[in-house]
Parts: structure tokens; C-alpha cells; sequence
């Protein structure tokens, strides 16, 4: 069995969390010993395409016509579009259909949790439904000796004061508004936001928050996974405080560099994460800065070892045999809805 990891149209999303999610599949199956290619030239037995784009769309029903396996990697939901770029959500209920056109074209859907699949669940595609992590690479997100140094150094922090980094598209669902806010709230501490996106694909409102953004609040923009990987493990907190997500690359990352870590408290997150047990929890602002200044200020019990565990649940070894597994039985048609 050859697989094919569609990847005609990475340039355009590597910045992304689906770039990220091809990453990990290609060293995913590098590491099980998985033969494939990513040139769509070359022959194969079955193609993985992550991408909703239309020349991924184009090549699906192209490989269907010759005969050969599709699986179709369900990253995005109408529910985690919304609230993202100038006017998703007034075109949230086209792409809704975009995506079932889409996935219909696999013989397969995979998505990163059971939550993600629940949705794809009541979109009426037709098609089995099977959960595989994104994965994340233990050896590669490790704390190093001068993770702080250098984090602080290359953005012009004040060591004197503690720090919270956030990682995404500068968009309301990402939670930006409310960590500008924060960082308005506790002038104490730095806050440093990582992720960019086209200045013309803002709502107004993100512009806004952007324009009046105080002196502690640092946007550096997209920056590579060593940069990433110093500012988790260097900062004093990772904030997630996404409000839809079908996993959360960047959340796995944090975890995995043992980051003191502060999410928001929605749904994805109720299966596996504990309030207090092995990560902490805030519905609103007046949450956040309530756990962000115990956290900080040693009130509240460092989590970081326990919350380590579900980054080894998902190391990227187990996404490569759960994913050679879920190819096999597609090739056998063992796989029913």
C-alpha cells in the first residue's frame, strides 16, 4: 500500500493549523514506516487530503475515478468558521455546504476528537467517521536552558515582569479580543500574542481591539515552531482561551513542553480536562485574571507534569499506527458507517 499525502496546495496553508496537522502526518508515517509520496504523479493506492480548497476538491473526484482510495481529513466545521474573518459568519451556512461537497468525496473522513465528529455527525455526509489526533512530537517540545533568555531577549520583555503568550489566528474565536483585555486588566505582566493575518480580513471589532491594544500587549506575528516552541517553554502561561476548536495543535504543543496552562472552559475540552486536576479552567474575564494571577503568583498548584500525560496519550508515534491501521481498512472496505 502507497499513500498519497495531498500536498499541492501546502504553500497556502502551512501557516495553519491544517499545515501543521500535514506536518505531523508526514513524520507521523516517516516514523511507523509507511510508504508514501507527496508528489500526486507518482503512483499510489490511496490519498489523504487535508484541504477544502478547490483544486483538493478537483483531485479527490479525479482519484475516485481512477480507482483509488480517499480519505478526507475533516479539519474544519461551519461552528469553528464562525467568528473567524470579515463576514464568516454571514457566509458560514455556504461553506457548511462546501464542506459536505467536500468530504463526501472521501471513502473515509478522519477528524482530530470525538467532538469534532460529533458535528460532522449531523452534517449528513454518508460517510464512516473516524477519529485520529493530529499527534504532536514529544522529542521535538522540550524545555531547553535558555528558552527564557532567549523568549524574553527576542521581544524586547521586560524580565522583571511575568509573562503569558497566547498562539493563533488574531480572530475573535481565537479569543484575541479577551487576552487584549487581560492585558489592559494586569499591566503587571507581558503579554505576547503569536499568529497573523491580512489586515483586510479583520472584522472591525478585531481591528479595534487592535488599535488600542496597551503597551504590555506584544504582537510579533507568525513566527517558526523553534521560535514557538522557546516562547512556550520560556513564558510563565500558555492562554487558550479559543471558543471553538476540533483540537487544538497549539494546545498539544503547550502540553507537551510542560507549560503552566489556562484554557477556556467549552465543550471540546470537558472530556479529559479537570479544572484544578490537570489543567485550569476560566468561563470569562473575570475567571482568567482570577486563575492567571494564582497561577503566577504560586497560589494556585503548578499542573504542568500532570497535564504532561495527555501530550504522551497523543504522541505523534500512536497518530502514525492509528492512521496505518485506518488505511488498511479502507484499502480491505472494512470500514462501514
Amino acid at each position: 500500500m502507497k499513500v498519497l499525502i495531498y500536498s499541492k496546495d501546502y504553500d497556502t496553508v502551512k501557516k495553519s493549523g491544517v499545515g501543521k496537522a500535514i506536518d505531523h502526518q508526514i513524520e507521523a508515517l516517516k516514523l511507523v514506516g509507511c510508504d508514501f509520496t507527496l508528489d500526486e504523479k507518482d503512483d499510489f493506492d490511496l490519498v489523504h487530503i487535508n484541504t477544502i480548497l478547490p483544486g483538493a476538491v478537483h483531485f479527490a473526484s479525479k482519484a475516485r475515478k481512477m480507482g483509488k482510495k480517499v480519505v478526507y481529513h475533516g479539519h474544519s466545521t461551519m461552528e469553528d468558521f464562525k467568528n473567524s474573518f470579515i463576514f464568516s459568519n454571514q457566509i458560514a451556512p455556504l461553506f457548511k455546504k462546501w464542506l459536505v461537497y467536500a468530504y463526501r468525496k472521501g471513502d473515509l473522513v478522519l477528524t482530530p476528537t470525538e467532538y469534532s465528529k460529533n458535528i460532522l455527525a449531523t452534517y449528513g455526509l454518508n460517510r464512516p467517521i473516524e477519529v485520529v489526533s493530529n499527534g504532536i512530537d514529544l522529542d521535538f517540545w522540550k524545555k531547553g536552558p535558555k528558552d527564557r533568555e532567549n523568549f524574553y531577549k527576542k521581544y524586547g520583555l521586560n524580565p522583571e515582569k511575568k509573562s503569558i503568550i497566547s498562539v493563533g489566528l488574531p480572530i475573535k474565536r481565537k479569543g484575541i479580543d479577551d487576552f487584549i483585555r487581560l492585558a489592559a486588566r494586569m499591566p503587571e505582566y507581558e503579554f505576547v500574542w503569536f499568529g497573523k493575518l491580512d489586515r483586510a480580513l479583520m472584522s472591525p471589532e478585531i481591528k479595534k481591539e487592535m488599535e488600542d491594544r496597551p503597551d504590555n500587549f506584544h504582537a510579533p506575528g507568525y513566527v517558526d515552531s523553534e521560535d514557538l516552541r522557546e516562547a512556550y517553554a520560556g513564558s510563565n502561561l500558555y492562554a487558550f482561551l479559543t471558543h471553538e476548536e476540533t483540537e487544538g495543535i497549539v494546545l498539544l504543543e503547550a502540553l507537551a513542553t510542560k507549560a503552566q496552562i489556562l484554557i477556556r472552559d467549552i465543550e471540546i475540552f470537558e472530556d479529559g480536562f479537570v479544572d484544578g486536576e490537570n489543567i485550569y479552567k476560566g468561563r470569562n474575564l473575570d475567571d482568567f485574571e482570577r486563575k492567571i494571577k494564582g497561577i503566577l503568583e504560586g497560589h494556585l498548584a503548578n499542573l504542568s507534569e500532570v497535564a504532561y500525560k495527555k501530550a504522551k496519550e497523543k504522541s505523534i508515534e500512536k497518530t502514525g499506527a492509528r492512521l496505518i491501521e485506518l488505511y488498511e481498512r479502507t484499502m480491505k472496505n472494512e470500514i462501514n458507517i
